[in-house]
């Protein structure tokens, strides 16, 4: 939906899952010297200042980043892209996925994102310079354009908002088809775990598929705020990069603790 912004929910535990899961696996394939692509069919603006009247109005990077730092050792992709990006943009600062990749892939790497939202979409572009080609189109139709993209090796993250309840019809229709164009890729969605508990009818009809090395990492915490609905923060994983499994436990059980 062109009326999401993500300033709104930057830097929440579910970013945290979701950001330190895909550090993980971009450190992971990095460490072989062959190239890689990077698409993101929801990029937003990639870089957030938590202290924003938009992040501030939400309180929820108060119960993320804020809170929860403390998950990650100083060596942990994660905590080095974030140290990096404050060091440079200031103390406020927060690295979106896009950025995440950016700092952790290499020159040679392919960047490619989309974002249909215009303020989101200048952010992003400004953000990300000549680092990414950056495509204002919808992002399931980019990936589906692009794959298999060149170089062959890579990952693509799927991040909706999930505001519209199709979503969650559409991202198994788009997983199938990524699949079978580009059977080596990594295949992320990110999903909310909400009260309702929607996102499950999505997450059969994504096992159903039998896909190859799938990883479902789950965590569950807090509502942020009065009235907040999400509980929890899922990502599902094809072709799941040796050793992230070892990431989504150490999370899962360190949510744990703290919820």
């Amino acid at each position: 939906m062109l009326s999401y912004q993500h300033i709104y929910h930057a830097g929440n535990p579910a970013d945290l899952h979701k950001h330190a899961l895909l550090a993980v696996m971009l450190a992971r394939l990095t460490e072989k010297p062959k190239p890689l692509s990077y698409l993101e069919t929801h990029a937003g603006r990639a870089l957030y200042d938590l202290a924003s009247d938009e992040a501030r109005k939400t309180g929820e990077a108060e119960a993320g980043i804020g809170a929860l730092s403390g998950l990650f050792a100083p060596d942990h992709p994660f905590a080095e892209v974030l140290s990096r990006v404050r060091a440079r943009e200031g103390r406020t600062a927060y690295p979106g996925s896009p950025l995440i990749a950016s700092e952790l892939l290499r020159e040679g790497d392919s960047l490619h994102l989309a974002e249909l939202h215009p303020q989101e979409q200048a952010a992003l572009a400004q953000a990300m310079g000549r680092r990414a080609k950056v495509h204002r189109q919808d992002g399931y139709e980019m990936a589906l354009s692009l794959c298999p993209p060149e170089p062959r090796r890579g990952l693509l993250m799927i991040d909706p908002s999930y505001e519209v309840k199709t979503e969650y019809d559409r991202v198994p229709q788009v997983i199938r088809q990524l699949h079978r164009a580009w059977n080596v890729g990594v295949l992320v969605v990110w999903y909310p775990i909400l009260k309702d508990a929607r996102h499950r009818p999505m997450l059969r009809a994504l096992e159903a598929l039998d896909l190859p090395k799938v990883l479902r990492s789950e965590v569950s915490f807090p509502p942020v705020r009065a009235g907040h609905g999400m509980v929890g923060s899922g990502m599902f994983v094809v072709n799941t990069p040796y050793g992230t499994e070892d990431e989504a436990a150490r999370l899962a059980a360190a949510f744990r603790e703290i919820a």
